[in-house]
């Protein structure tokens, strides 16, 4: 298998065709694409367009409003990844224990919705993974938002089934444990750079993810990977596409076989700093938090050790992302 350098277009429709040999065809090359750099972008994946674009619409509208107002919808408290974060707040590459000013964008981020009452959702062991969401008052936007967190999951089922089959498991292994899943859906607005940014400040500095995968729908470019050859590269922005890129927990579930990958987001050129406006719309897919992750029984050679102890995904979430860093002076959530 060659080693890829640049981001792969993959073409979903022979999965969704649902013959053998279509699902066969997509799962060989999502394999090669998550060994060998990381990531990939995905078409003809069934999001409807015209969600796309009224999610990104209602969020410029977010983002258009006074900071004060945005404000009150501030995250309610640090270990619960719901609300608004403002310009700065956070250095992602802290979570890489790097030290940088705080990134050049604000965010807006949900998690699962119409969570039920029981004590797997809202006992001790859920900790802030089915904390209530937070809803500025503009209309339409709490349906688009989770609207487009189911859309996401579904996708997510159908690339994790499509994982399933490119590391040789039944095509179903993961969906016992994505059904009550943890993830985040995550808007980003970039703001126009009016101001020099500091030395090493990005619109998002360089980090890898932290669980299962995510699918990123950006407006403009910036995105870049770092590729095996040590080179940074744009990926592709295509029509009608999305980034999908896999996180450190799949990287930790494979033994190390596919490649949970560093990237970033670039400042614009000097030239269009001032006026350039850049929103991504992120879903973090992380699966249920007492979903075990250990060594794929397809990804062990014979007489080889796994590189991980077990550990659940809640706890691996909590170790990686909701927990606080202190590095340079500075508490910084990662």
């Amino acid at each position: 298998m060659t080693t890829l350098l640049s981001v792969p277009i993959i073409d979903l429709a022979p999965y969704f065709a649902g013959t053998a040999e279509g699902k066969a065809q997509v799962a060989a090359k999502v394999d090669e694409a998550c060994r060998s750099i990381g990531f990939l972008v995905i078409t003809n994946h069934g999001i409807p367009a015209e969600l796309i674009a009224r999610v990104s619409q209602l969020s410029r509208r977010f983002f258009d409003m006074p900071l004060a107002e945005k404000r009150n919808v501030d995250r309610p408290r640090e270990d619960a990844v719901r609300g608004y974060s403002a310009v700065g707040e956070e250095g992602l590459s802290y979570s890489l224990e790097e030290a940088a000013p705080g990134d050049l964008k604000e965010s807006f981020s949900i998690g699962p919705s119409n969570v039920p009452d029981d004590d797997y959702h809202r006992g001790p062991a859920a900790g802030p993974h089915f904390e209530p969401n937070s809803w500025p008052p503009i209309d339409g936007f709490r349906e688009a938002y989770e609207s487009y967190f189911e859309a996401m999951s579904d996708l997510s089922r159908s690339m994790m089934r499509i994982f399933a089959l490119g590391l040789a498991l039944p095509e179903p292994f993961f969906d016992d444990k994505i059904d009550r899943h943890i993830s985040m859906f995550r808007v980003l607005s970039y703001p126009p750079q009016r101001e020099a940014p500091l030395p090493g400040q990005l619109r998002a500095g360089a980090h890898s993810d932290y669980g299962s995968l995510t699918i990123v729908l950006p407006d403009d470019k910036g995105l870049q990977v770092f590729n095996k050859a040590g080179q940074w590269v744009d990926v592709p922005q295509v029509e009608g596409g999305l980034v999908v890129n896999i996180a450190d927990l799949m990287m930790q579930w494979t033994n190390d076989q596919w490649v949970s990958t560093l990237h970033r987001v670039v400042n614009p050129p000097f030239e269009m700093a001032s006026t350039n406006r850049r929103q991504s719309l992120v879903f973090f897919h992380q699966p249920n938090y007492d979903a075990m992750v250990e060594c794929l029984p397809s990804c062990l050679a014979p007489g080889e050790q796994p590189k991980y102890a077990p550990i659940s995904s809640g706890d691996h979430l909590t170790s990686k992302f909701v927990k606080q860093t202190t590095f340079g002076g500075t508490k910084v959530a990662v």
